[in-house]
């Protein structure tokens, strides 16, 4: 009997944290949950690191600067939806830049929402990650 090793697409999520709030942006024209809420968010590259990741992601998408030393991996999710996915989630707190809509082609919303008050339409598996994250959850899996 042989063994099948899976191999899952990895994507890493921002949680841009200022004073209670985080950053949301409304995704459009992508064909994936237009008009709905995420976060600053991509797929690993070919020999990338989640941090570097991340970095690349949050200047291509927001325009900002974040160092690794200023990110945390805050959690983990094992998700299934069309397919099986492994996603981080990192927080950071401090950055440098202005916050620009640099995807209006993907993008038409950047805006602050309270951590405990979220629009209805956040992105279900966001939403509970974000629900992790306040809770002090690490890992989850989600979609199973």
């Amino acid at each position: 009997m042989s063994t099948v090793h899976t191999t899952l697409p990895v994507a890493v999520h921002l949680f841009l944290v200022q004073e209670q709030s985080i950053l949301l942006l409304r995704r459009y024209n992508t064909g994936y949950e237009d008009g709905n809420y995420s976060v600053i968010a991509g797929h690993l590259d070919g020999g990338e690191e989640v941090k570097q990741a991340m970095i690349r992601e949050a200047y291509e998408e927001a325009n900002i600067e974040i160092s690794p030393a200023n990110l945390q991996v805050v959690g983990i999710m094992h998700r299934r939806a069309e397919d099986e996915r492994i996603d981080f989630f990192l927080a950071a707190q401090r950055w440098r830049g202005e916050l620009r809509n640099n995807e209006p082609h993907k993008c038409d919303e950047l805006a602050w929402y309270p951590l405990t008050s979220l629009p209805e339409n956040v992105i279900p598996y966001v939403r509970q990650a974000l629900e992790n994250y306040r809770a002090g959850r690490w890992f989850d899996s989600f979609g199973w």
